[in-house]
């Protein structure tokens, strides 16, 4: 998402709907919020600091790579380099710009087991993971290889997962706890040497974000439809349109954990 909203903001339901229907949503390029939802980036700078251990490693696996846009940020790409994803929209976009660049991409589910063979790798990188398989991980990284990964953590976007789901269980709020997560690598054999956790400000101006961002992140509300959730979308048009921009808060954490 951008940085800064512009204006003026349109206001019409229907209108700022059927553009966010109409948009695409495969690979994980942001552009379409620009001036229409903003979020704050975590300090640490999950991208460049990626691209620094890259331009390091000798061998390199990117997990989940939507559709490639992260990974193909990096200046430098070591040879060789595999990237997964699961989602087929994304698997023939992450292709297409990857592939230039030397990088196979590996349609794999996201619980799979990692198509690679035993300390194949120095580091695996993963940009908000499903989940992260740290079993899977450990065995494909060679002795003192590196998991680097920037994480969803919990309740994230959950102001506006609630409105429309409603308010949700505590086990589902507290899912992907960061500490949890650390304690699931070690026990996997990776000792946790770096672990950050930010809660940042999400903003959405207008209803076509908030449709378009949920179809996008399709977890947020599962099953999602314009149809389904009209009335709910309605008002939260009108909530926008009254107060401004409807406010929550992403949860991100960075983990970087090395084989023994």
């Amino acid at each position: 998402m951008s940085d800064a909203p512009d204006t003026p903001r349109r206001t019409d339901f229907d209108a700022l709907v059927a553009e966010a229907v109409a948009a695409p949503t495969e690979g994980w390029d942001f552009s379409w919020f620009e001036g229409r939802a903003t979020e704050e980036r975590p300090s640490w700078g999950y991208a460049r600091a990626m691209g620094e251990r890259l331009g390091r490693a000798r061998a390199a696996l990117d997990l989940q790579t939507g559709g490639g846009e992260v990974l193909n940020s990096a200046p430098r790409l070591p040879a060789p380099t595999a990237a997964t994803e699961g989602w087929p929209p994304n698997v023939a976009k992450a292709t297409r710009l990857l592939s230039p660049r030397g990088v196979v991409v590996v349609a794999s589910p996201e619980d799979a087991p990692l198509p690679f063979a035993d300390a194949a790798f120095d580091l695996v990188t993963s940009r908000h993971p499903v989940k992260a398989q740290f079993t899977e991980i450990a065995r494909v990284l060679c002795p003192g290889g590196t998991y680097f990964a920037q994480h969803v953590g919990p309740s994230s976007v959950f102001e506006l997962v609630e409105w429309f789901l409603g308010p949700q269980p505590d086990e589902i709020r507290r899912g992907r706890d960061p500490h949890t997560e650390a304690a699931a690598a070690e026990a996997a054999g990776l000792e946790v040497v770096d672990l950050r956790a930010e809660r940042l400000r999400m903003e959405f101006h207008d209803i076509g974000a908030v449709v378009h961002f949920l179809r996008k992140v399709v977890w947020m509300v599962p099953g999602f439809t314009v149809e389904a959730y009209e009335p709910r979308l309605r008002a939260l048009h009108e909530r926008i349109g009254a107060d401004g921009p409807f406010v929550a808060y992403s949860s991100r954490h960075l983990i970087e954990a090395r084989r023994g």
